[in-house]
């Protein structure tokens, strides 16, 4: 593939505010689709004040979560503006995206259904908070909610101790993913039929695909998962050991490994212990070999240690802090962080013929396209 636009050509109205539709809208953008977001005028999305810090008057996350866009204002209460809404989706659009409560959109005619027929090629991006169907479908959620609801909470951190959290967006950014996947399938579709259609997801059941693993394990022991701090429930040593000046992680994810593992530290013999010589024996064992393997890490530096692992062929790291990931030569060679003007970003993930699509616009002040997309004649 020679472009790193690869979706160019194709037009996505966002209506969207926070984390969820707006990370999808990104990606679009950012592989080239134009993308067109939709904010209520009376202040807009309210991530734009997630501050600080701020860049050019709007907080830095809202950049994060919205370059690569064009911005309007509509006012859904304004009837002649939800009808400049209608015809620019009638006009342009091949996607629209939004996170909006349930039934919000359908008091302004701007439902699934109502737009599908209008436009039987579009393709209409549901991303709920707990799915279309069921109890809980008109109930509004976040992204911290749905990490403690679906239990992934339940999973995090060490037993005796108060329930944590992942503290980035992780269920808003990957509902925001599975939209974009859900939404080019269905474009793919459009392809060989000429219909577009109705494409839903929500935070719940991204949070619930998240469970994957635990929820199988349940379903098959009948047994509610512990938690564990860094480590797994079915690996063993798989987890982070506190080092003589820090943590490091250290991933033995099967036998050949923890037989290399067991040599670079010093005690070939444990590989030989009934106890750990397989990695059903060491789950069952876990206590015990976590409690020799903690002693022996705390006696050097992570230095040392990673010397040895590496040299063994051992996958291990150092538990770094965000300003250690910014600065690092994997991160610098990469070119994952990008910069305009005053601003740097993290970039997509991806790569098209080794070059990774480029950093080209800020967010879009308030309304900062109505002129020539709301306001022009006709």
């Amino acid at each position: 593939m020679s472009s790193t636009r690869p979706l160019s050509g194709l037009t996505v109205i966002e209506i969207g505010h926070s984390v969820a539709a707006p990370y999808a809208g990104m990606i679009f953008g950012e592989l080239g689709a134009e993308v067109i977001k939709v904010e209520n005028p009376k202040g807009g999305d309210a991530c734009r004040g997630w501050g600080p810090p701020f860049t050019e008057g709007t907080a830095t996350a809202f950049h994060a979560f919205n370059r690569a866009k064009l911005g309007i204002t509509i006012d859904l209460t304004d009837p002649a503006q939800v009808e400049r809404l209608h015809e620019l989706i009638r006009d342009r659009a091949d996607v629209l995206i939004h996170n909006l409560k349930s039934g919000t959109l359908d008091r302004y005619g701007l439902s699934a259904a109502a737009l599908t027929a209008e436009k039987p090629n579009l393709v209409y991006c549901n991303i709920g908070a707990f799915g279309s169907t069921g109890p809980l479908r008109d109930r509004p959620g976040y992204d911290p909610m749905m990490q403690a609801y679906v239990g992934l909470m339940s999973l995090l951190g060490e037993d005796g101790r108060p329930p944590v959290r992942v503290t980035v967006s992780i269920i808003d950014m990957a509902a925001a993913m599975w939209a974009v996947i859900g939404i080019l399938a269905a474009l793919q579709e459009r392809r060989h039929t000429g219909r577009g259609g109705v494409v839903d997801t929500s935070l719940y059941e991204t949070t619930v695909a998240w469970m994957t693993l635990p929820i199988s394990a349940y379903l098959a022991n009948g047994e509610v998962p512990k938690r564990y701090g860094s480590g797994v429930e079915q690996i063993v040593p798989y987890q982070a050991f506190a080092a003589a000046d820090g943590h490091i992680m250290v991933a033995a994810g099967n036998d050949n490994l923890f037989r290399r593992l067991c040599t670079a530290i010093g005690r070939p013999g444990l590989a030989e212990d009934p106890r750990f010589r397989t990695n059903s024996d060491r789950v069952v064992n876990r206590a015990a070999l976590i409690v020799i393997l903690s002693d022996l890490f705390a006696a050097e530096p992570i230095a040392v240690w990673a010397a040895r692992l590496d040299a063994a062929g051992i996958p291990n790291g150092p538990i770094q802090t965000v300003d250690q990931v910014v600065a690092d030569a994997q991160t610098a060679a990469l070119g994952i962080i990008q910069r305009l003007g005053s601003l740097s970003l993290v970039g997509l993930p991806l790569s098209f013929g080794g070059a990774r699509p480029p950093f080209a616009k800020l967010a879009p002040q308030l309304g900062e396209n109505d002129p020539e997309i709301v306001d022009r004649p006709g």
